[in-house]
């Protein structure tokens, strides 16, 4: 079963966001030569190991280092010459810190801390399977609203956005695509092969894309997770099942879940942000953090090195015109505190616990700068339970689904989001990994109506056009008599909401 990453994220405050790009862009390379590399015979018995190499993008440069990762040991996977990251495979435990000392490396660090063939620990999310009298019962009550899907009546998540109404207005267009950075894309669905683009899609696991038909799906069924994002963003109006929230544009798939374990490795996601920018993508969703590491510690130099690759991936992405949104978590941690414990770091080998300042230690890719970050919101428009959040690391919100506090009257009475499954199926699902798609939905409508605002301006617009309730009086959702969460701000601007709930009529209207 894969370990599926229906995950948070967080987005910088901007003095975290100029010292971070700071620290990433001018890191010193280091004056003295690389140390003898141990001998093939003395690290046989070592395991094999990711590792990303980061260097200025000069050819001479990247031609040196690469020839120091060779007397180190190491194996040149791939090189993104143009952000200066090199992919490395050795088997020399002392392989990241000889690199390091080699002129003009400016950091290097191990992408994981399992060997490349171990498997890791997996879990399942909690899914709901459309039964056949939901589908029935929903069939009947769609078929009383007008154009709607057979499986509408069920998406309380489309009307609480306006999207079903922004559909008949501009469902958006077929020259914009989001591209779901996942586990995998099954564009056999008949609710997205009508919206699938094959030819903006890739399976990026190890990070080298391979473009080859169907390497874009998942590995089995149980790889759904990327599947029920799709459907969210651009499920078809084509009368079977369900809608998304931008119907008319195009959603590509970028697989970057390990085989083995289903961790999303830096490397594969550098990839994924690379393969988008190159292949003409507006819009990426990330619904995950980028493993091993739930958050990043800049004192730590392979921790470092994570961080400034998938940022320089990112980076590159924005410049050649490519918003990218991610989930803000399921954890209902205040991102913005003094202090988190993290107590599932590394999730590929034996977690510690350990307390960290989330200012100083980072949840990649959304903590990044540049990036959305998304909470998630129930049927009542209140932050769902499990939702992280935090003022000035949360930009705007969406639906995601709450089964226990906020439930909706529709026909199966379920919090959660209905979307698209593997094998033409559909089931519910929550999280903010569900909200992230919704507005990236909304985002690729503002792209179909703003057709040349570039990522920056397409972020406005989206804080822009959002609705925000402002925090609520009482957050007790238990009823126990203590607040679940403390949301600080005011109506423009909060912790719970970011700038607010993005609204799809809105976009269009």
């Amino acid at each position: 079963m894969a370990h599926l990453r229906s995950r948070r994220s967080l987005a910088l405050a901007v003095p975290v966001v100029l010292s971070l790009t700071a620290s990433l862009g001018f890191l010193p390379a280091a004056a003295s030569a690389a140390p003898a590399a141990e001998t093939a015979a003395q690290a046989a018995d070592a395991p094999k190991l990711a590792y990303v190499v980061n260097t200025s993008t000069n050819r001479d440069t990247i031609a040196s280092v690469t020839k120091a990762v060779a007397e180190a040991g190491g194996t040149v996977v791939v090189t993104y010459d143009r952000i200066g990251v090199i992919v490395v495979h050795s088997a020399n435990p002392a392989f990241a810190q000889q690199m390091r000392t080699v002129r003009g490396v400016q950091s290097a660090g191990a992408t994981r801390t399992a060997p490349l063939t171990a498997a890791g620990t997996t879990a399942e999310g909690a899914v709901q399977m459309l039964s056949d009298e939901q589908a029935e019962r929903t069939a009947r009550a769609s078929a009383a609203t007008e154009g709607s899907e057979p499986l509408e009546a069920d998406q309380w998540d489309l009307r609480a956005i306006g999207a079903d109404k922004a559909a008949r207005i501009n469902p958006g267009s077929s020259d914009v695509t989001v591209a779901v950075i996942d586990t995998g894309v099954d564009d056999t669905h008949p609710d997205l092969a009508p919206n699938f683009a094959a030819s903006q899609s890739a399976n990026c696991v190890g990070g080298k894309a391979d473009t080859s038909e169907g390497a874009w799906r998942p590995y089995t069924s149980a790889d759904y997770h990327g599947t029920h994002v799709a459907g969210e963003v651009a499920a078809a109006r084509n009368g079977i099942g369900v809608a998304g929230v931008a119907p008319g544009v195009k959603v590509a798939g970028i697989k970057v879940s390990d085989p083995d374990n289903g961790l999303f490795y830096p490397e594969s996601v550098v990839c994924a942000f690379v393969f988008a920018a190159d292949h003409g993508v507006e819009i990426t969703n990330n619904s995950y953090y980028v493993d091993p590491w739930l958050y990043n510690c800049m004192d730590d130099p392979d921790q470092r090195a994570i961080v400034d690759a998938v940022n320089r991936a990112q980076l590159y992405a924005t410049k050649k015109g490519t918003l990218h949104l991610a989930s803000a978590g399921n954890s209902n941690h205040d991102l913005d505190a003094d202090a988190i414990v993290d107590d599932s770091s590394p999730d590929d080998s034996t977690p510690v616990n350990r307390t960290i300042d989330p200012h100083e230690c980072f949840d990649i890719p959304t903590q990044l700068p540049g990036v959305v970050t998304v909470s998630a919101t129930g049927v009542k428009n209140l932050k769902s339970y499990y939702s992280s959040y935090g003022r000035g690391v949360v930009d705007v919100a969406a639906p995601g689904g709450d089964r226990r506090y906020q439930i909706p009257d529709t026909p199966s009475k379920n919090g959660r989001i209905l979307s698209t499954m593997p094998n033409g199926q559909y089931a519910f699902l929550q999280g903010t990994s569900m909200a992230s798609p919704h507005a990236a939905g909304v985002a690729a409508l503002l792209k179909s109506t703003y057709p040349h605002a570039g990522p920056a301006q397409l972020q406005a617009l989206l804080k822009a056009q959002a609705d925000n309730p402002g925090c609520p009086e009482s957050y007790d959702q238990d009823g126990d008599g203590a607040q679940d969460a403390v949301c600080e701000g005011g109506q423009r601007l909060n912790g719970f909401y970011g700038f607010g709930i993005v609204n799809a009529l809105r976009a269009v209207d």
